[in-house]
């Protein structure tokens, strides 16, 4: 039995803070991170409500990231949709 890693293989900005995402397998999912970004007390985090700051993510390694890496979140939970 063969087991592979799930991986981010492209992620399009939507609007507002929504991403979707194209995972290795097919899977298509949109994540909204308002929620996230709005409750986080974490200035780095908080930097990226500014729009043009939160568009300027890009898809390294199967990961979806933020500058160099001061966002990022893990795949599995981006590929199950649990952002809280």
């Amino acid at each position: 039995m063969s087991t592979s890693i799930i991986g981010i293989n492209k992620a399009q900005y939507l609007n507002n803070y929504k991403i979707e995402l194209l995972f290795n397998d097919g899977k298509k999912r949109v994540i909204d991170l308002n929620n996230f970004l709005k409750k986080s007390k974490n200035p780095m985090t908080r930097k990226y409500l500014n729009k043009n700051s939160f568009k300027k993510f890009k898809v390294e390694y199967g990961d979806l990231i933020w500058g160099d890496y001061e966002m990022c979140f893990p795949v599995w939970d981006l590929y199950e949709g649990n952002i809280f």
